[in-house]
């Protein structure tokens, strides 16, 4: 099948502009990847960050639905173990009565954040954690399914009562949501992106050779569907690419210390005074990273997505240039469509 291209965005907080600027901007370029001809434009979730400006990725898909005509508006992902599985299906019966066959629902385990935060958004977070698939399917008995007889709240209906439902995801960087996605025949995406990678070819195995199919179901599936989410930059030219890259690397760098600031500038990543071993890391981070030319990138995604057995990527490209970033998803899905499938081969 022909690979899909979609978009995860984290509303990533740029250095020298404010977390209401970051939202905008997560605002005009959903406007501008229905235009393009993307897949679907995900949100993401994060609590408690100087990095990331989208804690409530609900409120931003209801914002996109009704300012988009045919793009696909979801959630990667709504962290189910803060909230009431209830809560959630009501919310996203709404959004699905504002753009109905467009809503996608992606549900993940982990706190998005830290053990004191994930306490303070649900004091019962470590529980619920690990109460994870009894969450998903209360879930999505409320979406349509219907709840066992034995449920204590089997009674109590989730509202509006609407024609269609969204489509639910199971998000996940392990095995864990692999496993599950197979077990309730969902679609499952492995965050690519959070691993560097790691993991990831045998997440998608799993969940192929796992998968249960449940034709008779609404909202299940006769057979399995897999994405990655995945880092990925591009510019006119290999060499612009890369220089927009070090924004990115030195934010890694402090990621990987367990310190999440605004995403820098190009001039504080160019004057930050990086250790050998700083380089070095970096240069790992770049022989990995999908970041070149379009054409370029574009052929390693598809190779990715055909060597991993999945149809679809979702590209994550923070980029401290919001007109740089602007561009590489033009260029990108302008590649995309350009570049025959033979070439992937």
């Amino acid at each position: 099948m022909p690979l899909s291209l979609s978009i995860l965005d984290q509303s990533t907080i740029a250095s020298g502009r404010g977390a209401d600027e970051a939202i905008r901007e997560t605002l005009a370029l959903a406007k501008l990847a229905d235009e393009w001809g993307y897949r679907r434009y995900w949100l993401a979730e994060h609590h408690n960050s100087a990095s990331h400006a989208g804690t409530a990725p609900e409120i931003l898909v209801a914002a996109i639905a009704a300012t988009t005509q045919r793009i696909r508006i979801g959630t990667a992902g709504i962290m189910l173990p803060h909230y009431s599985a209830l809560k959630i299906a009501e919310q996203f019966r709404v959004l699905e009565a504002i753009a109905p066959g467009r809503i996608d629902l992606g549900v993940g385990r982990a706190p998005g954040s830290d053990g004191r935060t994930a306490y303070a958004l649900n004091p019962d977070a470590a529980q619920a954690a690990d109460r994870f698939p009894q969450l998903v399917q209360d879930l999505m008995g409320w979406l349509g399914d219907s709840l066992p007889e034995s449920h204590p709240f089997r009674m109590v209906t989730a509202n509006p009562a609407i024609p269609t439902r969204p489509e639910v995801w199971i998000l996940g960087s392990s095995d864990f949501g692999a496993q599950l996605a197979a077990y309730f025949g969902l679609p499952y995406c492995f965050a690519h992106f959070i691993t560097d990678g790691r993991g990831s070819a045998e997440a998608m195995a799993l969940y192929r050779e796992g998968f249960r199919p449940h034709p008779a179901m609404p909202g299940r599936l006769a057979a399995p569907k897999g994405a990655l989410a995945v880092f990925a930059l591009t510019a006119s030219t290999e060499a612009e690419a890369i220089r927009q890259f070090q924004s990115r690397a030195l934010w890694r760098l402090s990621r990987d210390r367990g310190i999440y600031p605004p995403l820098p500038s190009l001039e504080e990543a160019e004057a930050y005074p990086y250790t050998p071993d700083d380089l070095a890391r970096i240069e790992r981070m770049r022989a990995r990273a999908l970041v070149g030319a379009p054409e370029q990138v574009v052929a390693r995604l598809r190779e990715m997505a055909a060597a991993q057995g999945v149809e679809e990527v979702a590209v994550l490209t923070p980029c401290h240039d919001a007109e740089a970033r602007r561009d590489s998803y033009r260029l990108l899905a302008e590649a995309h469509a350009a570049l025959p499938m033979a070439a992937a081969a």
